[in-house]
């Protein structure tokens, strides 16, 4: 069978691919069903999901298990966050090997201090770049196919400065990164400086509410950006029509009024692939 990962290299040759975040698994059948060529997997969504903040509370035992879930509900390439990698070197080396093991076809790993912050709010602090570089190395050296793809995050951007993203953006493809993911950038003049200073593949984040400006798809092909994640728009517009559909309830003493708005029972069965009185088969789209 093709690695997951060098599906999703040739996806990025054929141009710009765009990534929705998944919470969990049938959301990702959703996205795969809907035609996009990879999902993404947000530890803050992970985390939210739990109740918890984005603040790298996640195990790397709880991260693979929604990796598995996704990539076998899918069957579309995943791409994980890694946050800090769940330690130093050693721990990189092994969080390479889980994440693979599980089903992901890249992993991103960033230079934030742990525990970390989300990669739009301020008060940030960095490790030092020599040290990122290391766990990034780490991480090419010991994955199990070539074809996995090593994304490495900077968010130097609002800590030290743009010309210091720029150094360690070069830094970590030297040391053996696929893809650059420059956290927090404002717009796509800024994305255009940032890839001309640092060519290669770079990855996006176009998240609502964050430092960026809200830019196309369109947009991002014309600046060749490689990838482009969505990672919790997804959870936000579920999450507000949990809360709309729970403040009705609250008011009309049922559910009846927001039927329009819910997925179907014979809905939910076609995308679960499932026909009542029939045998069920594991599901792939």
């Amino acid at each position: 069978m093709q690695h997951s990962g060098s599906r999703l290299r040739a996806s990025m040759e054929r141009g710009t691919v765009l990534v929705p975040g998944a919470f969990n698994a049938l959301v990702a059948r959703s996205v795969a069903r809907a035609g996009f060529e990879a999902t993404y997997i947000s530890g803050g969504a992970t985390a939210n999901v739990a109740g918890y903040p984005d603040i790298g509370l996640i195990t790397l035992t709880e991260m693979c298990r929604t990796i598995r879930e996704i990539s076998d509900a899918s069957g579309i390439p995943v791409i994980a966050d890694a946050d800090t990698g769940y330690g130093e070197v050693e721990c990189c080396m092994r969080t390479v090997v889980e994440y693979e093991r599980a089903g992901a076809a890249a992993l991103h790993l960033e230079d934030q201090v742990f525990p970390k912050r989300c990669g739009h709010l301020d008060g940030k602090d960095l490790i030092q770049a020599s040290d990122m570089a290391d766990k990034v190395a780490a991480m090419a050296r010991h994955r199990l196919s070539p074809d996995f793809v090593i994304i490495a995050r900077t968010d130097a951007r609002h800590v030290t400065g743009f010309d210091d993203m720029i150094a360690r953006a070069n830094l970590y493809r030297e040391a053996g990164a696929d893809v650059i993911f420059p956290e927090g950038l404002h717009d796509a003049d800024e994305f255009a400086r940032f890839m001309k200073a640092s060519p290669g593949k770079t990855l996006a984040n176009m998240t609502e509410f964050g430092k960026t400006k809200h830019l196309t798809a369109a947009e991002f092909q014309a600046l060749g950006v490689s990838i482009v994640i969505y990672p919790l728009s997804l959870m936000r517009i579920a999450m507000k029509s949990v809360e709309d559909a729970l403040r009705a309830f609250h008011s009309n003493g049922g559910f009846h009024g927001t039927l329009a708005s819910m997925q179907s029972r014979k809905e939910l069965y076609d995308l679960l692939a499932y026909k009542p009185g029939e045998e069920w088969r594991f599901p792939r789209l």
